[in-house]
């Protein structure tokens, strides 16, 4: 604080609130409020759908010469860069390794998820605007 013209800093969150003050106050120089233990959250309950997934997921078997692309975040699954663009892949398709496969959106930052292997796409394995999982199968590239 004393770098700089601040002469006062407070912040206040929810079970917190922490100010401090430069000078020859009487005032406590940091005074912080109680933190109360919250009550556990009751235990979440899973979708139909979303045990569905993860049913099919575990139902997924490396094959021998295909690569499974993975994803590396969670976030939702776009095929194409905008909604009036052509997606970037098709099943069928050749792509070359580094190629752009999708785009996950996480925190509002698209991120292109890229070839891993040279090859033919040979299943896509997830709906456009689908939200995916960190470790989700995502494209089957058969070499």
């Amino acid at each position: 604080m004393e770098s700089s013209n601040i002469t006062e800093f407070e912040i206040e969150e929810k079970d917190l609130k922490l100010r401090i003050k430069r000078g020859n106050d009487s005032e406590p120089v940091i005074a912080a409020a109680p933190v109360v233990a919250a009550a556990p959250a009751p235990a979440p309950v899973v979708a139909p759908e979303a045990s569905a997934n993860a049913a099919s997921e575990s139902t997924i078997k490396e094959e021998a010469g295909v690569t499974l692309v993975k994803s590396p975040m969670v976030g939702t699954f776009y095929r194409a860069p905008s909604p009036d663009s052509p997606n970037f892949v098709e099943a069928g398709k050749k792509v070359t390794k580094g190629g752009v496969l999708c785009i996950i959106e996480a925190m509002k930052v698209m991120n292109e998820i890229k070839a891993e292997a040279t090859g033919t796409v040979t299943e896509i394995l997830v709906e456009n605007g689908e939200n995916v999982e960190y470790g989700q199968p995502l494209f089957k590239i058969k070499a």
